[in-house]
């Protein structure tokens, strides 16, 4: 569960507009509406591409929105995610709960946790970069930012001021 600072209708229409969860799940590639209620899912795991149908079961407009995958899925599954309001009016407290059945069943979950594909792990990080998403408008990263260590050309830039002071830019 996480708590974002917006409506539920906010939150939830953010959400029920599926090609927007991509924005915030980075292993899924795609996700495409095919109709009110079908979707195909398209993600990369363990360096494979897999893809299903989904459909929408039960959709309660600012509360709810329940699903399953259909057909001959890669990945079977369903889950729920609801929007309810927050304590004291704070925003808008997000729950998700699935079930899933990834391919090669128990030996696929084994590997996806000693590679580090966790999927309850994935979903926290998930719901903190749609928390993100959804207050800012932007998801704050620091990948590419340097580590803050100060190397040779950082001390290259320290020049002497007349007097023999040292100055760090």
């Amino acid at each position: 569960m996480i708590t974002i600072n917006r409506p539920p209708a906010d939150v939830y229409r953010f959400w029920r507009r599926l090609e927007n969860l991509p924005r915030f799940m980075p292993h899924l590639e795609s996700v495409a509406s095919r109709d009110d209620r079908m979707s195909h899912w398209v993600i990369a795991a363990l360096g494979t591409r897999l893809e299903w149908d989904a459909e929408i079961t039960d959709d309660v407009m600012d509360a709810r929105i329940a699903w399953r995958s259909v057909g001959d899925a890669d990945v079977a599954s369903s889950g729920e995610v609801s929007f309810t309001p927050a304590p004291g009016g704070r925003g808008t407290e997000v729950r998700v709960s699935m079930t899933y059945d990834p391919p090669a069943g128990t030996l696929g979950r084994f590997f996806a946790k000693l590679l580090g594909q966790d999927p309850g792990q994935q979903l926290h990080q998930d719901l903190r970069r749609l928390k993100q998403l959804v207050e800012t408008g932007e998801i704050v990263t620091t990948q590419g930012q340097p580590s803050g260590r100060r190397g040779f050309g950082d001390r290259a830039l320290e020049t002497l001021e007349p007097g023999g002071r040292s100055v760090s830019r």
